[in-house]
């Protein structure tokens, strides 16, 4: 596999909606050296972990090369006439909508316009909804209710320009932690500058504010309520914005009447004087950012979270203004662009609306379509709900994982296996989807593809392809006209260049709009291949020139409703779900350096140091009451399923609370899928599934053994109860355990017998067992069982694969512990600059360092990426306390 161009190529990463810059090089014959794009305006040159990795993530380990239909290897023609064909039959004898499409916001921004066109032109349906219903939906239909469009109002240098940032259901500092160093910038050129993050857990985030607000659950909704109310009644109303650009306050004000601060305290579990002192520091700081994420829009209240905290700004004025605004930051590289091409079931392209007959009209006319869809289709959570039923009978699968991503995995797994017809287009050879599809395509990755996304703050950015499409792999907007040909459509879809999808999208978003849509990027409606090749980040609108610079809505008023008056909107607090002695509430969320369900990520060796298997957290007092202690292994179960995870016990949590990240699937978990235990329940507006919801209950389990293996080849993990598999170098780490004792020896042998002729053994009186095997002087599989969880110095276990081991020297190996000669550092905080606890720790006690950033000057550990600042100042806070003590 040959970069096709051996210069730097400025592309996009697709991991976060931050949207950053990337510049990639040829670096040797196969790899690429990675760094960021030092003129791209979301990340000025900074990146992530996640993004300096992406070069470990390129090679075609696990891809889908071919097609394949009914598990045979056929031809594109085959596939694509064999999908049109069962489309076509499923149609005639059952209607449009027994048809669907569920997309993903890894698509760019041709694939969602292709595949939104052919299903609501062509096919005569609106059933098509996107992944991104699971995260962005609230906010989405909190926009609509308040500003009459689907319109984020500011930009990320309204971060850098704020005094004071709100930072609701974000755990900003992993999840998007390029804009978090943007934010700690600030900070230390504005020491005005404070930073309040409200959530339930004692994230990194929270770690590295100035304050943390920690709310019960769902309470979001009262505390902003409760905040407009507070402000109407302490005189802080920006009067003229409100009588000339909104309506609706007093039905808004009256709703709220009874919600003071005591109210408040009961709704959010906050004692009155913190709410007080959050209210005041509102109210008196002119620059105010809200910045709110998945905590706030997976909720059966989501879109009330949202409207609760727009209210806010909308009352004191602090919206489109510099340094001002309600902003929602998004998860996918291109959910942003799936939302402008009409991704979402009930929208059209363009930001126009289904429920619109002038906009229908508009774009049917415009695709000269036989049809155009004049429902709302089904969303995420619905649809699978009719597959199940029976209802929908054919299915297309686009770069997304929905049994593992969606709630109620087992649900989703019974209704993908009663679907007549499935057809998954996707990078991977094998995921938890790919079992049930009847057609799989092979799509083209991040570096093979080319097109266009859109960041959080409306900054359109290409992905541009450095890498020759390995195999048999096409664009998915491809592998959609080719459908449509064979239906008869060819010419609707004769597209041969990204750069035509990209031209004829942007000619539609300025057909009949005249400012009436705030989409709008027609200066691009006449796009050259050229153009388009050298298309470099630019905001919209931009109905003349493209824009370099970032652009604000909605300062002096012009919203998109029918009075062009932004709405206040009428929000009710979410009831709290019962729970009893005897469970916990879980919460979910992402590791600091994973992504989604880890298709790409868990290719990269570097980031599986930091956590290489699912967990739970749970706090200390609900630990002692369950008799757990951290790395026990647990069922966590609910009403819907259970997983298997490893303990962590932590003060980070709330008590009566749980934690567990959302990536851990098949093929790197046994049974490690968090939505096994989430219910199907949404938001009644947006449709957007609360996954954050569950009440589950934890149990010990017991083991006969445990164990721990790094091999450089794949182990076959059928033969444990449980497992995790990570990436390490030159090979993949395992741990493993079973519920049944048995011949250690022998089982050993059996699972490593191919792996290296020569091997190295021991047996302790204690249970504990190693075996190594090599073949000459490289490591090829090393493996520890004990009956208790396995001690040993895993990351340096794992980089022996790649180390020499001559016969006379393999003794330090059976212990698996780093040799005495080894710098021992601890555990890894600092992935970017490999820097480890104990050296933290010395930085400390022994150099005198009083904060984070001398720290960094001591190590260099936070002075990269920075995702491990939080760690850092836990490590700081604990020892001064020690100290004290």
């Amino acid at each position: 596999m040959q970069p096709i161009n051996p210069k730097v190529t400025n592309t996009t990463c697709p991991y976060c909606g931050v949207g950053c810059g990337v510049s990639v090089t040829k670096e040797g014959s196969t790899g690429v050296g990675i760094t960021g794009d030092a003129s791209h305006p979301a990340n000025r040159g900074n990146l992530c972990l996640k993004g300096q990795t992406l070069g470990e993530t390129v090679s075609l380990e696990g891809r889908l090369l071919y097609p394949s239909v009914y598990g045979e290897r056929c031809s594109w023609d085959t596939a694509t006439s064999h999908i049109a064909d069962r489309f076509k039959q499923t149609i005639e004898q059952h209607g449009p909508d027994s048809v669907a499409f569920y997309v993903s916001g890894q698509l760019l921004t041709e694939d969602y316009y292709v595949v939104n066109k052919f299903v609501k032109g062509y096919l005569g349906t609106a059933n098509i909804d996107t992944n991104s219903r699971l995260c962005m939906a609230s906010s989405v239909a909190g926009h609509k209710r308040a500003f009459g469009s689907d319109t984020v109002p500011g930009c990320y240098e309204d971060l850098e320009q704020a005094d004071l940032i709100v930072l609701v259901g974000s755990n900003l500092a992993w999840c998007h932690p390029v804009l978090f160093n943007r934010i700690t910038a600030a900070r230390n050129d504005n020491k005005h500058l404070r930073v309040i993050n409200i959530d339930p857990r004692r994230t990194a985030t929270a770690e590295l504010s100035d304050e943390h607000l920690p709310i019960h659950p769902d309470s979001d909704t009262a505390l902003f309520a409760g905040l407009l109310r507070w402000l109407a009644m302490h005189g802080y109303a920006d009067q003229h914005f409100i009588q000339t650009a909104t309506g609706g306050l007093e039905e808004v004000l009256s709703s709220i009447g009874e919600l003071d601060i005591k109210t408040v305290a009961e709704h959010t579990g906050l004692d009155d004087t913190t709410i007080h002192a959050f209210y005041q520091k509102f109210a008196d700081t002119r620059r105010v950012v809200t910045v709110y994420s998945q905590g706030v829009n997976q909720s059966v209240g989501g879109t009330d979270k949202v409207n609760a905290i727009i209210n806010c700004h909308l009352y004191t004025g602090r919206i489109g203004k510099p340094g001002c605004g309600p902003f929602s930051v998004t998860g996918q590289p291109n959910a942003m662009g799936g939302r402008e091409t009409g991704g979402l079931a009930n929208t059209l392209t363009c930001h126009m609306e289904l429920a619109d007959a002038s906009h229908r009209r508009t774009v049917q006319d415009y695709w000269k379509s036989p049809y155009i869809a004049d429902k709302p289709g089904l969303t995420a959570v619905d649809l699978f709900n009719a597959i199940h039923q029976g209802q929908v009978k054919a299915l297309w699968i686009m770069a997304t994982n929905p049994l593992v991503s969606l709630p109620d995995s087992n649900f989703v797994k019974e209704a993908l296996r009663r679907c007549d017809f499935v057809v998954q287009s996707d990078v991977v050879a094998t995921n938890d989807t790919s079992a049930f599809a009847h057609v799989r395509l092979p799509a083209q990755a991040w570096g093979e593809k080319d097109g266009t996304v859109t960041n959080s703050e409306r900054c359109i950015s290409r992905q541009r392809r450095f890498l020759s499409p390995p195999g048999e792999t096409r664009a998915d907007w491809w592998a959609v006209a080719q459908v449509a040909d064979k239906l008869g459509f060819a010419g609707a879809f004769a597209y041969t260049a990204p750069h035509e999808i990209f031209a004829e999208y942007a000619r539609l978003s300025g057909l009949d709009n005249n400012g009436s849509r705030d989409f709008d990027i027609s200066a691009c409606e006449n796009i050259t291949a050229a153009d388009y090749r050298n298309l470099t980040p630019f905001y919209w609108p931009a109905t003349q020139k493209v824009q370099s610079t970032p652009i604000r809505f909605f300062a002096n008023g012009a919203f998109y409703t029918k009075d062009r008056r932004a709405q206040f909107v009428v929000t009710l607090p979410v009831e709290q779900t019962p729970k009893n002695d005897l469970t916990l509430k879980l919460n979910s969320g992402r590791a600091r350096d994973q992504w989604h369900t880890m298709t790409r990520s868990g290719l990269a060796h570097t980031l599986a140091k930091h956590t290489a298997e699912p967990y739970v957290q749970i706090n200390p007092a609900d630990a002692g009451r369950l008799q757990l202690n951290t790395a026990d292994l647990v069922r966590v179960s609910s009403e819907e399923g259970h997983c298997v995870v490893r303990v962590v016990v932590t003060d980070s949590i709330a008590e009566g609370a749980a934690f567990i990240p959302m990536h851990w699937c098949h093929p790197f978990a046994s049974d490690g899928k968090i939505n096994s235990l989430t219910q199907r329940v949404t938001d009644p507006v947006s449709k957007q599934p609360a996954l954050k919801r569950a009440n589950v209950s934890i149990s010990a389990l017991s083991m006969a053994h445990y164990g721990f293996a790094v091999s450089s080849q794949s182990l076959a993990t059928d033969q444990f109860d449980y497992f995790s598999k990570a990436k390490c170098e030159g090979g993949w780490r395992y741990e493993f355990a079973l519920y049944q004792s048995i011949d250690i020896r022998e089982a050993a042998t059996k699972l490593i017998k191919h792996h290296g002729p020569d091997c190295v053994e021991y047996t302790a009186g204690n249970g504990r067992y190693s075996h190594f095997s090599f073949t000459g002087t490289t490591l090829n599989t090393a493996l520890v069982i004990d009956t208790k969880p396995v001690i040993c110095a895993r990351n340096w276990l794992s980089a022996q694969l790649v180390e020499t081991h001559p016969a006379g020297n393999r003794h330090q190996l059976l212990a698996a512990i780093k040799p005495h000669s080894k710098e021992d550092i601890g555990e890894l905080i600092c992935n970017c600059m490999a820097v480890g606890s104990r050296q933290i720790e010395a930085a400390i006690t022994e150099h005198g360092c009083t904060s984070v950033q001398e720290i960094g000057n001591e190590t260099l550990a936070g002075t990269n990426c920075g995702s491990c600042r939080s760690d850092l100042a836990a490590i700081l806070k604990r020892l001064t306390m020690e100290q004290v003590a």
